[in-house]
């Protein structure tokens, strides 16, 4: 189980009993920035990120 400690930028995630370490936090809101579809590049591949009508996320290759 995961227990989430948000911070201005950043949660520290803590999973069984190990050490907190600490992960940059963005919105979906920042992320999008009023789209409903973005294309993220990784590794030179390209994913589509997408928010449904029921305001799920959805990332598919």
């Amino acid at each position: 189980m995961h227990t989430f400690q948000q911070t201005r930028t950043h949660i520290n995630i803590q999973a069984g009993g190990n050490g907190a370490m600490p992960v940059k936090c963005i919105t979906a809101a920042e992320l999008m920035d009023g789209e409903i579809e973005i294309i993220i590049v990784h590794a030179g591949e390209q994913y589509r990120l997408r928010i449904t009508a029921n305001n799920k996320l959805i990332l598919t290759k």
